[in-house]
């Protein structure tokens, strides 16, 4: 991963020493961890998205991953680091792609948001680039997008109660919650006029079919989620971001996954993914594996494309919205609209079943 050097010193403000005391954070760090080198902490910022924030810590040989929630105002109940701490404590042990979650901190003496460490896992990260070790090799790429489709099955075969995960969601009306959610997200935080979004929310509404038995959701599925071994592109060595885990309807997380499994011709979404590569299968193939290895019907699986185009475009209207009323500052901000727009017409596709 090429994500800069490390800063020799964690006082700069490229990583926010502002409101970050990593002279704090590395006293905390060796309170709980036993037997750390003397060898000064050293910091690096993982490449900035627009959500949670995430940097890389070193002292002498071990290494943790620090992550917490971006800086600002921020919506209640989002970014919830300590969910996503106690989340990992139970799916670990079950589920070992998930980083094995070592402390947590709310001081505001050390930052001014609470924040976790985890494992530092080792391998390839698949984002908007090809990585020097698969590039060129179709068959690759097929690998990987059959290892991606078995993964989010073993996820859903898990046994949530006997993982004592029962309490971090309620599966009875979850599909029915989350669009009714994510709509009311949406008017609370409209600006622009986009043509199409009533009648793909009146089309949500009135379609809901009835779910499968409840897994436990990852509820952010996608590729750059994961990460793979750089010797073995058929063997995922982690999957990342457990903050909206939750007990529900897997096939959302299908969905997620089919919005984010970008094919070429597309309009341009923000939304990074090198499945446009040739060798990467198509979204009908990834669902007809998921079909195939799970076991579960997928006849309405248009509609959970939909949902989850649109809850993405609620994702950034979000964030476009927090950018007008000039609660954000990041400038990246400023173009989401464009994303928004063609991102509900993708919804708008997927409802009438031109993507599968």
């Amino acid at each position: 991963m090429n994500q800069g050097d490390f800063l020799s010193t964690y006082s700069s403000e490229l990583i926010n020493s502002e409101v970050i005391k990593w002279a704090e954070v590395e006293r905390f760090v060796r309170f709980h961890i036993e037997g750390l080198s003397q060898n000064p902490m050293q910091v690096k910022q993982f490449s900035a998205g627009y959500s949670n924030l995430t940097y890389l810590i070193q002292i002498g040989d071990w290494e943790g991953v620090l992550r917490r929630p971006p800086f600002g105002e921020i919506p209640s109940k989002a970014h919830d680091m300590k969910r996503e701490f106690l989340i990992l404590q139970k799916i670990h042990p079950v589920y070992p792609l998930a980083p094995k979650p070592y402390l947590y901190g709310e001081d505001p003496k050390i930052m001014d948001k609470h924040f976790y460490v985890m494992e530092k896992k080792q391998g390839v990260l698949l984002d908007d680039v090809i990585p020097p070790e698969y590039q060129g090799n179709e068959e690759t790429f097929r690998v990987i997008s059959e290892t991606v489709v078995k993964t989010l099955v073993q996820l859903h075969e898990i046994n949530y109660k006997e993982a004592g995960l029962s309490d971090i969601g309620r599966p009875e009306g979850f599909l029915e919650r989350q669009v009714y959610g994510w709509i009311k997200r949406y008017k609370n935080t409209k600006t622009d006029e986009i043509e199409m979004v009533d009648e793909i929310e009146d089309w949500l509404v009135n379609h809901i079919p009835s779910s499968p038995q409840p897994t436990i959701v990852h509820n952010d599925f996608k590729l750059n989620n994961m990460m793979f071994s750089p010797g073995d592109p058929g063997k995922v060595v982690a999957v990342f971001d457990w903050e909206m885990c939750t007990i529900g309807d897997p096939l959302t997380d299908v969905g997620i996954s089919l919005a984010y499994w970008t094919e070429g011709g597309e309009a341009e979404t923000g939304l990074s993914s090198v499945t446009i590569t040739p060798g990467f299968i198509k979204r009908r193939e990834f669902a007809h594996l998921y079909a195939m290895k799970s076991g579960r019907d997928l006849s309405n699986i248009d509609y959970y494309l939909t949902f989850a185009f649109y809850k993405t475009a609620t994702a950034l209207q979000q964030m476009y919205y927090r950018w007008k009323k000039r609660e954000a500052q990041d400038q990246r901000f400023a173009k989401l609209n464009i994303g928004i727009r063609n991102l509900m017409q993708q919804a708008y596709r997927a409802k009438s079943k031109e993507l599968l």
